[in-house]
């Protein structure tokens, strides 16, 4: 028998904690695993699964009005939030229920309670029971960063916004990253008045800038405005419940709403790390190396919490990795080049590898193939909105080493064209592939 109560004790089941979870004990571990809020983490409650089923329900305010052109006798049309936000909200519901069978199917026990380290192989549940386990790991992800000012408890974080009572017709977000841009996107086109502000000057950080500056240009057109350099100042709660935001350097402004989607810091503080000398870096995530262990052998840990890349599908390689090398005897390492991510914002983004600024700064000699077009969609709808295509290249070898593009569906191509990124092809490949036609993604193969 062995000396501990179990083999694996996950703490938090979210992408990356079920993952593990369900993997370890596929490979015969006894395994426990710790939830305080809801199976399913971030993704599934409150983040990128409900966020996508608003933006597709934002869509429609923008496909109603093109179906006119399109032959379709469309009347004017009424949004009502309430039932978009409980019918995303009962596929949560859904999906979290999913999430609990399928740890069950493989006889993971679940314990619905906080947990936190209580010894290099201990753990605390929230009714003081402590349990036992060969190896501890941390999937507690991350959490909205909320800065600190006057008024800032009057905020929303995404955290929230799923759950608002009713749709703001004014609503003031505050970052420049893919969860500001999205929720912009959403609300404007649910109708409310949106405004981004930024600390800096620079949204979407990290990606291509001529597709960040082709996206502000978009969503400028759209009615967004943005603010740059206007960092909070307070919020103030009036009577009717409406706010006023004072930011520096700017007059004061009215909102009904003000969602503060500045990024998010790993969930690691409070549990008990450092007290067994778990290293945490100067944001709090979680140091570990190629094999998701700690600066404790006996503690790892996988996703969000770890701030590599705050990615699910990351999280649960990450996690599947994990499973493999400790369970499995399968030891596996994550290759964290050439991930591609998406913007879901309106309209889309996609990107893998490069950015034209790395490529050169990197390689030095580069060739930049772009297309610049109206969707076939868009022609005919009158819409005057141009996607972009960019292509980087290796100048020495013809390796395409980066992709990014914005418009309609931009994340579904680009997913099908990452492969080809990282399976190192040349420009030479696509030039030889035939296009699909009439397709946007032919443009991909077209370029010149």
């Amino acid at each position: 028998m062995s000396e501990f109560d179990y083999d694996l004790f996950v703490i938090g089941a979210g992408s990356g904690g079920v993952r593990a979870s369900r993997i370890a004990a596929s490979h015969g571990a006894r395994v426990a695993v710790a939830e305080e809020y809801r199976v399913g983490g971030t993704c599934v409650i409150r983040g990128c699964v409900p966020k996508k089923l608003l933006v597709y329900g934002a869509h429609f305010a923008e496909d109603i009005h093109d179906a006119r052109k399109f032959g379709w006798n469309v009347p004017d049309c009424k949004f009502d939030w309430p039932v978009l936000r409980d019918n995303v909200l009962a596929e949560v519901d859904r999906l979290e229920g999913l999430y609990g069978q399928t740890l069950d199917n493989h006889k993971v026990t679940v314990l619905r309670t906080r947990a936190t380290v209580a010894g290099p192989q201990k753990v605390r549940l929230a009714d003081g029971t402590e349990l036992t386990a060969e190896r501890i790991l941390i999937a507690t992800g991350g959490w909205p960063h909320v800065p600190e000012f006057p008024g800032s408890e009057h905020a929303i974080t995404s955290n929230e916004v799923f759950h608002l009572e009713t749709l703001p017709k004014r609503i003031i977000i505050a970052g420049g990253g893919y969860i500001a841009n999205e929720f912009a996107g959403i609300f404007n086109e649910f109708g409310s008045k949106v405004t981004i502000v930024n600390r800096g000057d620079t949204i979407l950080r990290g990606y291509d800038e001529q597709i960040r500056d082709r996206l502000l240009q978009i969503s400028m057109t759209k009615g967004i405005d943005f603010k740059f350099n206007a960092p909070f100042e307070s919020i103030e709660k009036n009577d009717d419940g409406s706010l006023t935001v004072m930011l520096e350097g700017y007059e004061p402004m009215q909102a009904d709403a003000v969602l503060l989607a500045a990024g998010r810091a790993p969930n690691s503080r409070g549990i008990g790390l450092e007290e067994v000398g778990v290293e945490l870096d100067d944001k709090g995530a979680i140091t570990v190396d190629e094999r998701n262990q700690s600066s404790v052998p006996s503690i790892f840990a996988v996703g969000d919490v770890t701030d590599r890349i705050q990615l699910t599908p990351v999280a649960i390689r990450e996690g599947q990795a994990f499973a493999d090398t400790f369970y499995g005897g399968k030891p596996t390492v994550v290759d964290y080049q050439n991930v591609p991510s998406a913007v879901f914002s309106h309209p889309p983004i996609g990107a893998v590898g490069m950015t034209e600024a790395e490529a050169r700064n990197k390689l030095g000699s580069v060739r930049v193939y772009t297309s610049d077009f109206r969707a076939m969609k868009n022609v005919l709808a009158g819409r005057n909105e141009r996607a972009l295509y960019k292509m980087i290249v290796n100048a020495a070898t013809d390796q395409v080493v980066g992709l990014h593009m914005i418009g309609p569906d931009a994340p579904e191509i680009l997913q099908a064209a990452a492969v080809a990124v990282k399976a190192g092809l040349t420009k030479a490949d696509f030039d030889n592939t035939v296009a699909l036609h009439p397709s946007m993604a032919e443009e991909l193969v077209l370029l010149k």
